[in-house]
């Protein structure tokens, strides 16, 4: 790589030195683009998952599904008219409006109490709806591999069938974004919609 990126001071650097961090940025680069090629291909998220907090409930939500992950109290909502509680409005989003829903609220959990913890996830465009999740707090990646399935009491809905339990014992639902998509329920957040359906956890 080319002193030139660099500002004329950094050019007047002792060599060994400018070499040695040339070496950690080339180092970091290739180490970016593995982990950009590993998601594309799914290979990371085989591995890893992203860990939510939902109503006091840890998730866990496939990398594959999501888009970015931001600040919500960033991000102004605009409420809309005669919906369902759980669908806390419209908001604009790398210029494009997005539907923002309060999932713990969804799932017949307690809304999600503002605060600078929480954060809004988009669904990935491949999903084919334009939509973002609130969350009470992004908890970080968890190891599928180093957790068990256990089962689950009563019949929930397929997009949140499998829990997980982790070397610590802590318990965790795993969501799957993209049956969340098609679900009835979840596309028809008009007030005059069905209030009850199977798919409440």
């Amino acid at each position: 790589m080319s002193t030139a990126v660099f500002p004329p001071a950094a050019a007047a650097m002792p060599s060994f030195e400018t070499g040695a961090r040339q070496g950690r940025l080339r180092q970091y680069q290739l180490q970016l683009i593995e982990r950009i090629q590993a998601a594309r291909s799914g290979a990371l998220a085989a591995r890893k998952e992203l860990g939510v907090m939902l109503g006091g409930r840890p998730c866990l939500l496939d990398l594959t599904q999501l888009g970015e992950i931001v600040i919500a109290a960033g991000v102004q909502i605009q409420g809309v008219p005669l919906a369902q509680d759980w669908y806390l409005g419209l908001a604009a989003m790398r210029g494009r409006l997005t539907g923002v829903v309060d999932l713990a609220r969804y799932m017949g959990e307690p809304a999600c109490a503002p605060g600078n913890h929480c954060r809004i996830i988009t669904f990935s465009p491949r999903l084919g709806l334009n939509c973002a999740l609130l969350v009470e707090r992004v908890l970080g990646l968890r190891q599928l591999r180093a957790m068990q399935s256990v089962s689950l009491p009563d019949a929930p809905p397929s997009w949140a069938a499998q829990a997980l339990r982790d070397s610590e014992g802590q318990q965790w639902l795993r969501l799957d974004l993209a049956q969340l998509a098609q679900a009835e329920r979840f596309l028809d957040a008009g007030f005059g919609g069905p209030a009850l359906h199977k798919d409440i956890c």
